[in-house]
């Protein structure tokens, strides 16, 4: 416990262009709920006029986890969702080979923005409004990038390129100036995806079905009892 008395407190840390951040907590999505400390995020939202923070993996892991667990255990109202993609990760999702991932090809990006769709009807759900930025790298062709705007049209999303990874902070000005609009202008509807009455095992359900697309859920008789046993010891209220 005297080891771990600071531990409590965000750590202020600068980044490579002299900007404050906050780093405190954050654990990975696909084995906790993938958020920095709430903490964290109210200090930051008292002292800027707009706070950044990441939730880990895709929409479907840290996203609906600080959505579902940390903005309902806080209180917290998000005004909009970035869902960061690239080009690769696409072509990979349509069934391009790993080494093949460099070379020119708008079918395989065609395919695999089937995924990216996917992960912002997730945000959709949550009633909140979607910016993609396309995380852009050299491999990248314009034919390409243009695929994934023109494949997401009709969601109404704004598509900005980033070019962080080869200029650093000014090559993400586009993409915070279309954030900035999208809080400024848009009126959000947020609501969770399942309220705190629900059994956990409803709970589960209501996330693989509305998040995973899974059209029921199974489990063998060891595991529903587990969880009967939970509900039972008056844990049924908490989030999943």
């Amino acid at each position: 416990a005297v080891l771990l008395k600071n531990a409590i407190k965000p750590n202020l840390v600068q980044t490579l262009e002299n900007n404050p951040a906050f780093i405190h907590g954050g654990p990975f999505a696909n084995i906790a709920h993938g958020c920095n400390s709430v903490l964290a995020t109210k200090l930051s939202m008292r002292l800027s006029e707009y706070t950044v923070t990441e939730a880990g993996f895709g929409a479907d892991l840290g996203a609906e986890k600080f959505l579902n667990i940390k903005c309902r255990m806080a209180g917290i109202r998000p005004n909009a969702v970035v869902i960061v993609a690239t080009v690769r990760a696409l072509k990979l999702h349509g069934r391009m080979p790993l080494k093949e991932l460099s070379k020119p090809n708008v079918e395989a990006v065609d395919r695999g923005v089937e995924n990216l769709k996917k992960h912002i009807e997730n945000i959709h759900r949550f009633g909140l409004p979607v910016v993609v930025a396309i995380n852009h790298f050299s491999s990248d062709t314009e034919e390409e990038i243009q695929a994934v705007k023109d494949k997401c049209a009709y969601l109404s999303v704004k598509i900005i390129t980033a070019n962080h990874w080869s200029k650093g902070g000014a090559g993400t000005e586009d993409l915070a100036h279309a954030v900035v609009d999208v809080v400024e202008n848009t009126t959000t509807d947020f609501s969770l995806l399942y309220p705190d009455t629900c059994t956990l095992w409803q709970k589960v359900g209501i996330i693989c079905r509305e998040i995973y697309g899974a059209t029921d859920v199974l489990a063998d008789k060891k595991l529903r009892d587990k969880f009967h046993e939970l509900q039972e010891a008056g844990f049924g209220h908490l989030p999943i």
